[in-house]
């Protein structure tokens, strides 16, 4: 009585009251009460059957699964998640939780090496570690160091012997591409002594670790933000609200343009001047590369500011002001570009010194008003960084080997018609003449083909050539126009030139370093110069004045010139 017979003919009894156990177990009751080690028990009650409906009604969980077992023969599971590539191999057992936050971890970890051996350049190698380890023997452990979670692999040998410890990169390829810097934003330096890839080595302004020192965050914080914070220094919101530079004065604290500042950024208050002048004939086809023109190898340190004028200029205009910027890179920016016909003038900056320059003007002058395409006259850009006012002219003028008469009518319609500057302030207003632009502006360079010649024929200008061997150039010199003109008084008052020590920059013949073999046999002649005038004594120190040879693509050869300029606090206004 009491057995039941399943579809299957088995027998399915029926469940065991809650605090009863089968006949025969120890502890067990049976149905007269009496226990089965022939000790009494208690009888049932009234007070215990709530006790028995509550028992009832709370149970486990386990006797819940016991009893669904039972009811049902075929039980539905979902599917397993395939395992790990590192533990299919019979490697040591882990849930794939547990692999991915290894390798989250190892991640972090490389950020915050204090031995600096897991630099944010590793991400550039590929991983040359093979995956776990899948020896019986091996295990993963964990230890801390500095900080953060650090996953080794404990190796043991087959002896049972000292073990071996190996750290592994566990990160995954998507955050190795996370952490990877830009090669054309991060300066690079060759490592002497090594070869190959290693060749290459980081240098960091601003390492990882001085950059958590500065930020006061708890451990997760940090964590979680070391592949998104760039290493410049933090600004908080409170230290941009108290900086306020609308108003201020030269010796003001925290004004933007005063003196505090400016001895910040320049402790010697000299900024660093590149200008190069370049008459590129027209040509379609832009040199290869522009990096002997920008960026010679026999200097140490680039400079804050790069001008760049340009008479003849090739048609694409975009394209040339496209090719430079490639070549200085992300650390410059364009302040400014003015054209005039096919003279161009260009202004890049260092970035992090844009916001001491103010706002940028430009005029042109025409000194050939029958000429269609303007061809000849002069173009200019004024700005003030800090409390220093700058001009820089570029200019085209009249060509030709007896017209000296004519180059100083272009030069003095020049100076009257350029009208600079347009509504920044006059720095020195007492010492300005309506007349001359050029006493308007505290810095004044002043570049281009002048097209003033050699008062000498071919051949005995080429006799002193191969008589100096480029090293005097005093001879040749004197028999240059310009610098009979400027000791006369009638052309560029009041400005210098750096002492001339290269070969003349004109006439060559396209793409080699012979003159001109042409039938007019043009006389060798320093056309292209740079000269500059300064209000106060000693203001522009000469660095490097010289010619670029190896850009052959014009019959003129580039000049350049370095400067080192004096700076002045100025006012926020």
């Amino acid at each position: 009585p009491g057995m039941r017979m399943t579809e299957n003919g088995e027998d399915s009894s029926p469940s065991q009251p809650d605090g009863v156990l089968p006949r025969g177990a120890p502890g067990g009751k049976d149905p007269g009460g009496v226990s089965s080690d022939k000790r009494p028990v208690n009888p049932p009650t009234e007070d215990s059957k709530p006790t028995k409906l509550l028992n009832d009604t709370l149970k486990f969980p386990q006797d819940v699964q016991d009893q669904s077992s039972k009811t049902s023969l075929y039980q539905p599971r979902p599917p397993q998640l395939p395992k790990p590539p590192a533990l299919s191999k019979g490697g040591t057992s882990g849930s794939v939780e547990e692999v991915r936050s290894r390798r989250l971890k190892h991640s972090q970890e490389s950020l915050t090496d204090p031995a600096e051996t897991g630099s944010s350049t590793d991400s550039l190698k590929e991983d040359s570690t093979g995956p776990l380890s899948s020896e019986p023997g091996a295990r993963a452990s964990r230890s801390t160091r500095g900080g953060p979670m650090t996953t080794t692999v404990t190796q043991r040998s087959s002896g049972g012997g000292p073990s071996r410890y190996a750290s592994l990169p566990y990160s995954h390829r998507s955050l190795r591409t996370a952490n990877r810097i830009d090669r054309d934003c991060v300066d690079y330096g060759i490592v002497p002594g090594r070869a190959g890839p290693e060749r290459l080595h980081l240098h960091r302004n601003l390492s990882d670790s001085r950059l958590l020192d500065n930020m006061v965050l708890d451990n997760t914080s940090v964590n979680s933000m070391k592949s998104t914070f760039s290493v410049l220094n933090p600004i908080t919101p409170r230290d941009v609200r108290n900086r306020s530079f609308l108003e201020g004065s030269v010796l003001g604290s925290g004004a933007l343009l005063g003196a505090e500042e400016l001895d910040r950024y320049f402790p010697e208050r000299r900024v660093g001047i590149y200008i190069a002048t370049w008459n590129m004939h027209g040509e379609k086809g832009l040199p290869n590369n522009l990096d002997d023109l920008l960026l010679p190898t026999d200097s140490e340190f680039a400079q804050d500011f790069y001008i760049i004028g340009v008479q003849e200029g090739c048609p694409d205009r975009r394209e040339w002001e496209i090719r430079l910027q490639e070549t200085l890179g992300p650390y410059y920016v364009m302040l400014y570009a003015a054209s005039h016909g096919v003279l161009y003038l260009t202004v890049f900056v260092r970035r992090d010194l844009i916001w001491f320059c103010s706002e940028v003007e430009h005029a042109t002058v025409t000194t050939r008003i029958m000429s269609q395409i303007k061809t000849k006259g002069a173009v200019g850009i004024g700005f003030t960084f800090f409390g220093t006012s700058f001009l820089f002219i570029t200019s085209h003028f009249t060509s030709g080997d007896s017209r000296v008469y004519e180059r100083i009518l272009d030069y003095n319609k020049i100076v009257e018609a350029l009208a600079l500057p347009k509504v920044l302030p006059d720095t020195n207003p007492y010492r300005s003449t309506s007349s001359d632009v050029t006493t308007r502006f505290d810095e004044v360079f002043w570049f281009g083909d002048f097209n003033f010649r050699l008062s000498e024929d071919r051949v005995g200008v080429e006799a002193l050539l191969n008589q100096n061997q480029g090293v005097d150039m005093g001879p040749l010199l004197h028999h240059d126009q310009l610098s009979k003109e400027m000791k006369d008084g009638s052309i560029f008052k009041g400005f210098q030139e750096a002492l001339i020590q290269f070969l003349p920059t004109y006439k060559f013949d396209v793409g080699c370093d012979v003159y001109d073999t042409t039938s007019k046999q043009r006389t060798p002649s320093y056309t292209d110069r740079i000269l500059f005038r300064n209000r106060q004594v000693d203001d522009i120190k000469v660095i490097k004045y010289t010619s670029c040879s190896m850009i052959k693509t014009s019959d003129h050869r580039p000049v350049i010139g370095m400067f080192q300029v004096k700076l002045r606090p100025g006012r926020d206004k």
